[in-house]
């Protein structure tokens, strides 16, 4: 029953996201929430500051970022919650070409609703690209 429960949790907060509700979606993280995205490009990022976070996101939507959910895996107990998450991102040009598309995991841990430690992973040279791109266009 419990997993059920997270599971919904978890799809709500992932339709904040995709609704670029970044006030929403913040509400979901631990004051001290760690947060990792690995890699040699300008999204890389290892930090336990909120509102470093939130600068993240607001960026991730800003550059027209979009995220499609493959699947959700939830298992643990309401203090020791694990969440994998499989998703496609992508952006679009003014055209509605896709200028970025990427595959990737996110692993994530939560404690009584509220996530604090999670890492995404994903292909970094196409974020590498991304941010060429983005250099080019004056993003």
């Amino acid at each position: 029953m419990y997993q059920w429960l997270a599971r919904a949790l978890i799809r709500s907060t992932l339709r904040k996201h995709q609704a670029g509700d970044v006030d929403g979606l913040m509400k979901s993280y631990a004051k001290d929430v760690h947060f990792v995205f690995p890699g040699n490009n300008s999204w890389a990022t290892d930090t336990r500051d909120k509102a470093a976070l939130e600068q993240w996101l607001r960026r991730f939507h800003a550059a027209g970022l979009k995220l499609d959910v493959q699947d959700i895996l939830v298992g643990g107990t309401p203090w020791n919650t694990r969440v994998c998450i499989q998703f496609t991102d992508h952006a679009r040009d003014a055209e509605g070409r896709i200028v970025y598309e990427n595959t990737g995991v996110i692993y994530g841990k939560a404690k009584w609703g509220k996530i604090y430690d999670y890492t995404v992973f994903e292909d970094t040279e196409k974020v590498a690209a991304f941010d060429r791109y983005l250099e080019k266009v004056g993003t």
